[in-house]
């Protein structure tokens, strides 16, 4: 096997400049993934939520 075969891959293929942008997207998605989930949760009904081990108390703490 020659050298260039075994040469792991770059770590940081990706420009800084994207690399500065990346983290604040994923916690900006990742803040929007959280809110549409208690909005979901906020509509279901006390037997719904007691089927899935939650309460509506645990719901409206978390709004």
């Amino acid at each position: 096997m020659e050298f260039n075969e075994n040469k792991g891959g770059k770590p940081f293929k990706a420009s800084p400049f994207i690399l500065m942008f990346r983290l604040p997207r994923r916690l900006w998605l990742a803040w929007r993934h959280r809110a549409y989930s208690r909005k979901v949760l906020a509509r279901l009904s006390d037997a719904q939520l007691k089927d899935i081990g939650l309460t509506s108390e645990d719901v409206k703490k978390y709004r």
